[in-house]
């Protein structure tokens, strides 16, 4: 798949986040989106991914959401399992950018309405104090000049 652009790798990593057992709706992409981001892309780039990796055979619709491939799948099981976010990017576009296209594939058409109204509405779940399950674990703060302790071991029992 010649040229990859940062979009497309952003777009699967969303994807395989928010579609675990089952597919993911546009809104769910988003948010996972904005989760590994920080933002969300331009809706225009966005649609054209979703064009381009349907065309490539690596994102399926699936019922009202959208699904990776079995190859979209093997893609992404390459990487690190521990691997940060920026490091599964950039696995991801090198992946990618070796992946040849195999067969003829429908597209999916996502429209830039679709997409605003997913993103307003991805907007609006960030103002409710709800509990959102895509949001980061926080990592607990550890004193660097203290080192952690063991548990000391039980007394021994004399017999």
């Amino acid at each position: 798949m010649h040229p990859v652009r940062d979009v497309d790798a952003l777009l699967l990593l969303s994807i395989a986040i928010s579609s675990k057992r089952r597919s993911a709706e546009l809104v769910e992409i988003i948010a996972a989106n904005d989760l590994i981001h920080g933002s969300v892309p331009l809706k225009a780039e966005l649609t054209e991914a979703f064009h381009r990796l349907s065309q490539y055979g690596l994102i399926v619709q699936a019922g009202d959401g959208y699904a990776l491939t079995p190859v979209a799948l093997t893609i992404m099981s390459a990487g690190r399992k521990k691997a940060d976010n920026e490091e599964r990017m950039h696995g991801l576009k090198a992946a990618l950018s070796a992946y040849n296209l195999k067969g003829d594939h429908p597209a999916i058409l996502v429209t830039e309405a679709q997409l605003s109204a997913a993103v307003h509405e991805h907007q609006a779940s960030k103002e409710h104090a709800g509990k959102n399950l895509l949001v980061p674990k926080i990592k607990p703060v550890v004193d660097p000049k203290r080192p952690l302790r063991r548990k000391p071991l039980p007394a021994r029992r004399k017999f």
